[in-house]
């Protein structure tokens, strides 16, 4: 029992990660067997901060080897982050302490390669920066995007009326 407790605190706390909701995706290229290539456009919450979502877009490999899950996908990806609600920001995220914190992260091969999204919260400015890039146990990627929110009050507004 004590031997299992100090193997337990070795590992650091898991943090919670967002999971991601497909929104759509378009074809990029035609493939004769198994799946298009595609860019795949996803949606998720912040898990740390409520009242941001993101939308990430990346590209997906297919063809048999994406189909089965063995495809490599490439680094490219968009990210663009917004206020859906009123956002709520934890004394750890202000104080800089969960400063590229991450709060996505997704799988782009079978092993090696996955692609992330942190969190900064410039204090200056009262924003918060979500950085995606992907990186690789040997090698990462210098492409990456950024999209950054403004800690503002809250305002819910009426939908325009129809004509």
């Amino acid at each position: 029992m004590m031997y299992s407790l100090r193997l337990l605190s070795m590992f650091p706390i898991m943090v919670q990660i967002a999971v991601a909701e497909e929104i759509g995706s378009v074809s990029t290229k035609f493939k004769w067997l198994g799946p298009n290539d595609k860019i795949v456009v996803e949606a998720f919450e912040d898990p740390d901060v409520t009242g941001v979502a993101c939308y990430l877009s990346r590209a997906k490999t297919g063809g048999i080897s994406g189909a089965v899950g063995t495809a490599e996908d490439t680094a490219d990806a968009s990210i663009a982050c917004r206020q859906v609600g009123p956002i709520n920001l934890p004394e750890e995220v202000r104080d800089g302490d969960l400063d590229g914190e991450e709060v996505f992260k997704k799988r782009t091969s079978l092993v090696f390669k996955t692609m992330q999204v942190v969190r900064f919260y410039d204090k200056q400015r009262h924003v918060l920066v979500y950085l995606t890039y992907s990186d690789r146990v040997i090698e990462g990627s210098p492409k990456n995007s950024i999209s950054v929110v403004a800690v503002q009050p809250w305002a819910a507004t009426a939908a325009p009326p129809r004509d």
